[in-house]
């Protein structure tokens, strides 16, 4: 009898359980995880011509000594000629692009152009190199496919920086540029597989300079230096490029040595040898350009390999959105 009630009131607490999870209804299904909503850049309202449409620049064309006002894509059309050969594979054309859109509208958005009047210019030194005499089917081609679309972090544009060449490892940008603000983010030292096809004198390079030229250099860059029996390598950063060289054992920025001397002479500061012999100074080195952000040949071999505009771009720079503000 025992034996009995014990089963019975098995069967009747399995009874009751049953029915109050039946009471219940369907389990629900599991909060689907929402992404934080990404805040879009706005345009700056100087050159905005309302939401989702393209903006228009007050440009001041150097060539022509007038400002002109001109469509911001048509603008990008120019600069992208100027910065990347027409003939390259298309998708890193389409990066070169989108870094061209970023870099004018953080610039409208952040500095002041000198010339009076003007948004920015086809000035090299201000802005970006600009040659609309270069422009083809395929840069129009790599502009029309990508526009509207910036590179953005936090909700801001970003600093489009771009190079030639990094000699195989990107640069921070304290490293490369002496950036002056705090280390973006966005910005870090990766490995870069540079294409092959990259001419010689960018892969590696020498160069020389009287010591008058290095002086002046050195005055231009508002330092009392007037005379040096030594020069040196000083610290390096975390790429390998050398941060400081030593006149004696007066330590000089790098990267404000190489605007100074001349970038197109002084190629990078991935500096492997420096030989004094005490009437000019003699440098070699592999690479073109600052280091920091996209490397161009490092995106020609990743386009080559398949690689697409957006991934070459995330490549570079890391936790960035890549978005499209117009249509």
């Amino acid at each position: 009898m025992n034996k009995f009630r014990k089963i019975l009131a098995v069967f009747l607490a399995i009874s009751i359980a049953f029915s109050i999870t039946s009471c219940r209804g369907p389990a629900k299904k599991p909060e689907p995880v929402r992404k934080p909503k990404m805040d879009f850049p706005q345009i700056p309202s100087k050159i905005s011509k309302g939401e989702n449409k393209e903006p228009v620049l007050k440009v001041y064309v150097v060539q022509k000594g007038r400002i002109e006002e001109m469509p911001l894509e048509k603008y990008v059309e120019g600069t992208v000629a100027g910065e990347i050969k027409n003939d390259w594979p298309i998708e890193a054309i389409k990066a070169q692009a989108i870094l061209a859109r970023t870099y004018v509208l953080n610039f409208v958005k952040t500095k002041k152009s000198k010339y009076k009047g003007a948004d920015i210019s086809t000035d090299f030194e201000e802005a970006q190199a600009w040659n609309p005499a270069n422009v083809n089917e395929r840069i129009k081609k790599a502009v029309e496919e990508t526009r509207g679309v910036v590179a953005v972090y936090n909700g801001d544009f970003i600093n489009a920086w771009f190079h030639s060449h990094s000699a195989g490892r990107t640069a921070l940008a304290k490293e490369g540029l002496n950036y002056k603000k705090g280390e973006p983010p966005y910005i870090v030292s990766v490995q870069s597989k540079e294409s092959d096809k990259a001419p010689r004198n960018v892969k590696s390079w020498s160069a020389s300079f009287t010591k008058g030229e290095v002086l002046s250099a050195l005055k231009k860059m508002g330092l009392s230096i007037r005379d040096f029996k030594e020069v040196k390598i000083g610290k390096r950063g975390p790429s390998g490029r050398v941060v400081t060289l030593l006149f004696d054992r007066t330590p000089v920025n790098a990267p404000d040595f190489r605007m100074a001397i001349g970038s197109e002479r002084l190629k990078s500061t991935v500096i492997d040898e420096v030989r004094y012999d005490g009437s000019r100074v003699f440098f070699k080195g592999r690479g073109f350009g600052h280091g920091v952000g996209m490397s161009q040949w490092g995106a020609y071999q990743m386009a080559e390999e398949g690689k697409k505009a957006k991934d070459i771009l995330n490549y570079y720079f890391k936790g960035i959105n890549i978005v499209k503000i117009w249509d």
